[in-house]
């Protein structure tokens, strides 16, 4: 799979995803959310979800997990998915140069 690979699919669940998300919670997260909705007092819960989703998207960068994953499925990093071109593309190293013939008869001869 390549970076194009990976902007369609982004594109793709972007749409997929919408502007509201129904999530079953099981108990242990249920109880966890009220606990930091008790603690601390957001406005709503989807403040809560949307904070969470930022922590754990940070978490997974910092700790070079989302990395991980896009080189073994996309063969790409996060930094190529930002800039739009791969290292390979960014130095130049995708390029074939035309080389010089050379025919250097001499090679072998005393």
């Amino acid at each position: 799979m390549s970076l194009d690979d990976l902007q369609d699919d982004v594109e793709g669940e972007y749409s997929a995803l919408g502007e509201e998300l129904s999530v079953e919670l099981d108990g242990e997260t249920r109880n966890e959310l009220a606990l930091l909705e008790a603690a601390l007092d957001p406005e709503d819960t989807d403040d809560l979800v949307r904070r969470a989703v930022h922590m754990l998207f940070q978490r997974t960068v910092d700790t070079g997990n989302l990395d991980f994953h896009l080189r073994s499925g996309y063969d790409v990093t996060y930094d190529e998915y930002l800039s739009g071109m791969t290292y390979d593309e960014m130095t130049g190293g995708g390029q074939s140069f035309p080389q010089q013939q050379q025919k250097d008869d001499r090679r072998y001869q005393f």
